[in-house]
């Protein structure tokens, strides 16, 4: 999840982490932990030397108890993080559930499934921000193979120090594409671009069939100002944190895993 920049709230961690570790390894390592300070402790009546010089021939000898270490420290790191994560999300959806009208319908908003789905899912986003541009090409699959749910976008362009920056170039220019039919196609190629720049925003509009002089003029309206001011207003009304962020019938999920929301909209599916 990509995080606030320090004027609003750094790129942050993409949608594929590192496998977690088991609970047994876990176990090993505070095991092989215990048998070095067990080593240690009676090394001084069996053997000479320094304990520095102790601990070091030990290490050099089983070098594979360094990874051991590593992999718990690791593994207790990436479970504060998830608890972390799972904390933040029930604050979100309590904020969420106590204001519904954070997540009501705003006909400026792209959208995409039947008006009265069962299921909704909200994302907000940045078009620089990694995580974003990773789970992009998932988000599209999801839609495909969800055909009755209703997916929201929320343009948040949170990376900008201003409000002239990439970001809210990019979201203003998808928000003008939108106004011509042509959203989907051009959230998936800003998506894709590594390298956003005026002239490849422009670009993708047009190799998009987006008419320019109509886009250009959309894009320095206050109508497009106003609904991106107001995306940030409900974002920082629900305490978000960073992109993307997803909401599925009102629900944070605490993940940005694209299996995770999946999971979650098969979830509120059945309910």
């Amino acid at each position: 999840m990509t995080e606030k920049p320090e004027s609003s709230p750094d790129a942050g961690s993409p949608p594929a982490r590192a496998s977690w570790f088991s609970e047994a390894r876990i176990g090993l390592a505070g095991l092989v932990v215990g048998l070095i300070a067990l080593v240690i402790a009676v090394a001084p009546y069996a053997t000479g030397g320094s304990f520095d010089d102790r601990v070091r021939t030990y290490l050099l000898a089983n070098p594979e108890v360094l990874q051991e270490v590593s992999d718990a420290l690791n593994a207790k790191a990436q479970e504060a993080q998830r608890a972390a994560n799972q904390g933040l999300a029930e604050q979100i959806t309590a904020r969420a559930a106590a204001n519904p009208a954070l997540l009501a319908v705003d006909p400026r908003d792209p959208a995409f499934g039947p008006a009265d789905a069962k299921v909704t899912v909200v994302e907000f986003f940045d078009f620089r921000c990694p995580g974003c541009k990773q789970t992009a090409p998932e988000v599209l699959r999801l839609m495909q193979a969800h055909p009755e749910v209703r997916f929201v976008f929320k343009d948040w362009p949170i990376l900008d120090r201003g409000s002239d920056g990439i970001s809210h170039l990019s979201a203003r220019a998808a928000q003008a594409a939108h106004r011509q039919g042509k959203y989907l196609p051009v959230f998936r190629d800003l998506m894709a671009e590594p390298d956003l720049t005026p002239e490849t925003i422009a670009r993708i509009l047009n190799e998009n069939g987006v008419a320019l002089p109509q886009a250009e003029a959309a894009m320095a309206s206050s109508e497009i100002a106003s609904h991106l001011a107001d995306v940030q207003t409900t974002a920082t009304t629900l305490g978000l944190q960073g992109t993307p962020t997803f909401l599925i019938n009102g629900k944070a999920s605490a993940t940005i895993q694209p299996a995770d929301i999946d999971a979650a909209i098969r979830a509120a599916k059945a309910g």
